[in-house]
Parts: C-alpha cells; structure tokens; sequence
C-alpha cells in the first residue's frame, strides 16, 4: 500500500495501518486486509489512479442497499472525499468461511426481498460507476425507455467509438430499442438493485452467510440482477426456486436472460476489449 493512501486513511480514522495484506478481489482496485495501531482489522480498497469520486457513490450504494435490511453489506468506517486525491475505502473485515447450508436459498429469499423493498423511479438521484465506467442514473418514465437510453445506448456508442465493437450495432440497436416495450415483459415498479451482480460480488461471512459488496445500484427492472447473475456461471436451483417462491417472476422470464446481459456484456467490450463483441452480438440477434 502506498505511503499517501496510509497516511490519508490515517488522517481519516485517527489510527496508522501497521500492517497490511494484499487480498484477492482486487481486479480493478487494490484490495488489503490491514491490521491498525489501534487494534482494529479492517479492509481498504486503493486505487491511486482511480476517479476520487468512485468510492464516495460505492459508501452510497451499500448505504442504499442495507435500507432493505434483506441482506448484509459490509459496514463503510471511512472514504476518501470527492475532491482528494487519494481514492480510498476503509470498511469492516469480514472474514470469509465456506458458504452455509442454507446460504442459496438465503440468497434467494434476500435478494427477492431486496427487489421487492423497491426504489423511488427507473434510475436514481444520483449517477454512479459501473466497474470504472459512468453509469448514467437520469430518471425515466418507463423500464423501456431507461434500459435503452441510459444503459444500452451510451455502452454501444462507447464501443462503436473506441472501434471495441462494430459500426452496425448503432443500427441493429436502434431496431432492438424500438422493440424493447413489447420484449421487456410485464410492467413492474422499479427495484432496488445491486446494478453489478456477478459472483465476484456475492461474499461470505464468518457464519457463511451471503454478503454483497461491490454494488453499482439504481431502480431497475428486477430480472437484470438475475440475468447477470447467470452470466458468468449460475446459483443453484435451489436459489432461482426460493426467489420464486418469495417474489415470483413473471412469465417469459427464461426468454428475457440474454436481452438482461447485454448490458453487462457491452460494459465487458468497454473494460476489457472487443473479445466480448461476439458474446454481445449472440446475444442481440436473439431479439432482431
């Protein structure tokens, strides 16, 4: 860990880091399990080279998140102020175990319920980061119209401009947009959503409990959180069964997975190049 991110956490919590240990889920910050001088054991996320703003919207996000009280965040004891620059967050150590019994349909009953604790409108009042990329959080009247303007559109723009994707999906997405009121499903009021549900971002506590860290939050449709989960392996049967049970989804849900990740997908051509492309364009010919 760098000698400015110490001394400003320091500054920040009024104890030194005396020790600290670089832990796995740093893949785009730095991660630490750090022993402090006054005895505590807390985790801080760096990134010297990161927007100072990033962590700020993260606290706000968990904070968001546990007003649902469906399932545990870590607690935030510190983070950097928009304005330094010396991007850091200070927050509780959870220390892992292997996951519990139960821990899938915990999951499952948790994460309905935190769907179903709902948010205020399709966005949110603030914009935020998806990974390192702004996400665009204005307000719209409708799932339709917030999924294809504030989510599809700036992604497919970003790659078409940095060459990561193809010129023709300005076209095919246009036609999908057009389509998207009649593909999208039944109606629903707004979500509380994680906004970056992959497994990475699914933690354990020392009970084996399900924890989510990482958030990248808004109100959104529901089924997105779902369909990136499946994204990069899938939970259980057990999860999907104990979600459906406690919130049930609408019809047409199976045939929605791969309209909900191409979001996820676009946002992986924008962080990690064109390689995702094909994943994306599968995907869409699915709905043209």
């Amino acid at each position: 860990m760098r000698t400015t991110t110490k001394d400003a956490i320091a500054a920040a919590i009024g104890s030194e880091v005396v020790t600290a240990r670089s832990v796995g889920g740093g893949s785009i910050n730095e991660a630490y399990a750090c022993e402090l001088a006054d005895g505590r054991r807390v985790f801080v996320k760096a990134n010297a080279d990161g927007d100072p703003r990033m962590f700020p919207l993260e606290q706000r996000g968990l904070k968001w998140l546990g007003e649902a009280k469906a399932l545990r965040t870590p607690e935030v004891i510190a983070v950097n102020e928009p304005s330094n620059d010396v991007p850091f967050l200070v927050m509780e150590l959870i220390e892992p175990a292997a996951r519990s019994s139960s821990y899938d349909a915990d999951l499952g009953r948790g994460l309905a319920a935190l769907h179903a604790f709902g948010a205020p409108s399709f966005g949110l009042d603030h914009d935020n980061f998806l990974a390192t990329l702004e996400q665009d959080n204005t307000t719209a009247e409708s799932w339709p119209e917030f999924y294809a303007r504030q989510r599809l559109e700036p992604q497919v723009k970003m790659a078409i401009d940095t060459r990561s994707g193809p010129s023709r999906w300005s076209e095919q997405f246009e036609a999908l947009y057009k389509r998207l009121g009649d593909l999208v499903g039944e109606a629903e009021p707004p979500s509380r959503l994680h906004g970056d549900l992959w497994s990475g971002n699914l933690h354990t506590d020392a009970n084996g409990n399900p924890v989510l860290i990482d958030p990248a939050v808004y109100g959104g449709h529901r089924e997105i959180d779902l369909a990136m989960l499946r994204l990069f392996g899938s939970p259980s049967r057990t999860f999907f069964d104990v979600y459906h049970e406690t919130f049930p989804l609408a019809p047409g849900s199976e045939d929605r997975v791969s309209l909900y990740q191409l979001y996820p997908l676009l946002a992986h051509v924008n962080l990690f190049g064109g390689s995702y492309a094909a994943s994306v364009q599968s995907a869409l010919d699915r709905y043209l």
